[in-house]
């Protein structure tokens, strides 16, 4: 067994940035220390030009950068978030060291209520847990959340708007209109709305990015099992044929042997001039007249053994010479008209040489859906 990577490690316990490039990976921690750094500058400048004694720069907004910057697709991320959810969180904070002597109290208070304030508010940002931490524990008055902790989310959230938006990062990242079900698509929103009730969580992802994802990982999915599919991966192989002198009666007997419907009717080199099927027989033998069919069937199948004779005899006189094929290497995605409107059950294959190698049903192509659309496939 081979041993287990630092990558294999990291796409185990953090498999939500297992598939994040080197290039996003510089994006967001360049972003990130970036906004931190101009958050810093203004909030210095801010705290010399009014006098203020007060911290100029948090730890929680370390945390709220990593959300602003390398996952700016959040809702935990989004501006009303962190303005929102650190500013309320400082103000639950102070009001609980006001309220209760003990800091260890306090500072529990503090975090499920302002958990809770930020559920209301529809504010959620996990630093903000941090902010009334530190309110609640530092015992500071109402005027932290206003400096540093206002002040340092409006220009943290600037910052990410001005670099979000130069390096093709959206944010913020406005819902956008309901997706539609694409053609042919396995779910609806309808679907996605019962899977995240049942679901019943927090995620760190919006519901329509997830709907867009879940849809773009439905069609890759598709491509994978059945739209990179070719001829060759479902046929029959080794079909059952005739040639075209092959007696009637010798060819619907092999149809019935090997209880098939249609038969390839090859020439020498293997090559498809025409193909057999029941419906040929039946045609010949009037179908459209239902009294008397089995017996004209008959009739159609005995040898009179005549020299000169109206009646056909062999493959060549009833087979439909006008005989639709696919290339092995065509994709089986191509095929599916061919049978569900031009009225096709059977398809020869063959090869570049154009000798006959195989051919399609409707049973394989059903087989083959089957397979590509069933759950868990």
């Amino acid at each position: 067994m081979r041993p287990l990577s630092w990558a294999d490690l990291a796409a185990r316990f953090h498999p939500a940035a297992a598939h994040v490039d080197a290039r996003e990976r510089l994006r967001a921690f360049a972003g990130a220390g970036l906004g931190i750094l101009v958050t810093a500058l203004v909030a210095r400048w801010w705290a010399l030009r009014t006098g203020t004694t007060a911290p100029w720069l948090v730890a929680p907004l370390g945390a709220s950068a990593v959300l602003v910057f390398a996952v700016p697709a959040s809702p935990l991320a989004q501006p009303w978030a962190v303005v929102g959810g650190n500013t309320v969180s400082a103000l639950v904070g102070s009001a609980c060291a006001l309220l209760i002597p003990d800091p260890a109290w306090a500072g529990a208070v503090a975090v499920l209520a302002a958990i809770a304030v930020m559920f209301a508010l529809r504010c959620l940002h996990p630093p903000g847990g941090a902010s009334a931490l530190l309110a609640a524990l530092g015992g500071v008055g109402f005027g932290f959340a206003l400096f540093p902790m206002l002040v340092d989310s409006l220009v943290l959230v600037l910052a990410g708007m001005l670099y979000n938006g130069l390096t093709g990062r959206r944010y913020p990242h406005a819902p956008q209109a309901p997706a539609t079900t694409p053609p042919g698509g396995r779910f609806t929103g309808a679907d996605l709305d019962a899977a995240l009730a049942h679901y019943n969580q927090v995620l760190d992802v919006s519901r329509d990015d997830l709907q867009e994802i879940l849809q773009v990982a439905e069609s890759a999915a598709y491509a994978r099992n059945f739209g990179d599919l070719r001829c060759a991966d479902v046929m029959s192989r080794e079909p059952v044929t005739v040639q075209f002198g092959t007696l009637l009666e010798d060819a619907w007997a092999l149809m019935r042997e090997r209880r098939v419907k249609a038969l390839p009717v090859t020439d020498r080199s293997q090559r498809v001039v025409g193909i057999l099927t029941r419906a040929d027989f039946l045609r010949h033998a009037g179908a459209d007249r239902r009294e008397g069919l089995t017996e004209r069937l008959r009739h159609l199948l005995r040898r009179d053994g005549l020299t000169h004779s109206d009646k056909p005899e062999t493959v060549g006189q009833i087979m439909t010479r006008n005989v639709r094929v696919a290339s092995s290497h065509r994709r089986l995605s191509e095929l599916v008209p061919v049978f569900s409107e031009d009225g096709h059950h059977h398809l020869p294959v063959i090869d570049a040489d154009r000798r006959l190698v195989g051919i399609i049903t409707q049973s394989d192509l059903v087989r083959a859906l089957y397979r590509a659309t069933r759950p868990g496939a």
